[in-house]
């Protein structure tokens, strides 16, 4: 361990006031803080998932030290590596060391547009109710009756998204998982760096309504999470800790890695594999796994011949937990229904 750490991956004490003390100029917000906002504590399961799947992760030295080199130069973190590695688990460790709520996850795909990481607005659901509200009402002669000035109806049809959550002006910073961001459009990279740059977004149609309501209540990423936006304008307070995974299927332009810490997590050591069989499952199926003849050894022989998950050699120990495949003998059609390698020559 190290002093200047602030993320160390053993869930001590809290550490987020050096977070808060040691924050970049380019970092720095005068926003008003959103005390109305907390982070919804209803949705029990998330958290508790969020809570067991980052306490599993195991962190080396040099993934911590990368993690704390993000969290003070208030950088996204982008981490690459083969399928399987714990890329994204990576995200819940931090949130779960610091204590900072569940994560809000934003998956990608080749259909992916940053407004769809921003906020999300039901207009056509918005016109059918105002054409319910025609046919129910009597006497509007057939016209949609009009919203009145200063109600926040529109709220009902907007919701922020993952992205547009996170910089909600809140006192703690939020951690948000831009999960294979590598699927995404060749601009969505761009597009991000200038909401990321400016730690703000606006959203037209809520600007729009600003000088009859200047406040709107909209949804949230968050289970029944309700936030005020003021003049169609969402501004972070606290710069929301971002974690970008990508399994390097293309390039990014240099202006994005260069705004970005980068970190390649590497394939784990038999050392840090028995460490994570033992958090994730027990000491006893750790050590039952190790030796020669062990899971471990088998794993570690078809990955020299291609890309393995880790999980995958806790679904074969699992089993053998369970009572299937327990004999030495058993061991290769255990490895063959487990561990199928995920690319190289040998994969299926």
């Amino acid at each position: 361990m190290k002093d200047w750490w602030i993320y160390k991956g053993d869930r001590s004490t809290d550490r987020l006031a050096r977070l808060a003390a040691h924050q970049p100029p380019w970092r720095h917000y005068d926003g008003e803080i959103d005390e109305g906002y907390t982070v919804p504590s209803l949705d029990l399961d998330r958290y508790r998932a969020d809570r067991v799947r980052g306490a599993g992760y195991i962190a080396d030295e040099h993934e911590t030290e990368l993690v704390n080199s993000a969290l003070y130069l208030r950088r996204p973190l982008l981490v690459t590596g083969v399928p399987g590695v714990g890329k994204s688990t990576l995200a819940y460790s931090i949130a779960e060391d610091l204590g900072l709520g569940p994560v809000l996850r934003w998956s990608v795909t080749s259909r992916t547009t940053l407004r769809d990481g921003l906020y999300r607005y039901d207009a056509i659901r918005r016109l059918e109710d105002a054409n319910l509200r025609r046919l129910e009402e009597p006497g509007t002669g057939g016209a949609a009756p009009e919203e009145a000035p200063g109600t926040d109806v529109i709220g009902k049809y907007l919701q922020l998204g993952p992205l547009g959550t996170a910089f909600i002006p809140t006192g703690r910073p939020r951690v948000l998982l831009i999960d294979e961001i590598d699927k995404g459009d060749l601009d969505l990279p761009g597009d991000l760096l200038t909401v990321l740059d400016e730690g703000r977004f606006d959203i037209p149609e809520l600007a729009r309504l600003a000088e009859h309501s200047p406040t709107i209540t909209v949804g949230t990423d968050d289970e029944n999470g309700r936030a005020r936006i003021t003049r169609g304008r969402v501004a972070c307070r606290a710069f929301p800790i971002v974690v970008l995974t990508s399994n390097g299927e293309r390039e990014f332009p240099p202006a994005f890695l260069r705004r970005c810490i980068r970190l390649t997590i590497a394939d784990p050591s038999r050392e840090k594999l028995l460490s994570i069989i033992e958090q994730r499952i027990g000491r006893e199926a750790a050590e039952a796994a190790d030796g020669e003849d062990g899971v471990i050894s088998a794993f570690l022989r078809r990955r020299a011949t291609g890309s393995l998950a880790t999980d995958q050699l806790l679904n074969a120990i699992q089993l053998r937990l369970a009572g299937a495949w327990t004999a030495p003998e058993e061991l290769g059609r255990l490895t063959d229904a487990t561990m199928h390698t995920l690319s190289g020559p040998d994969a299926t």
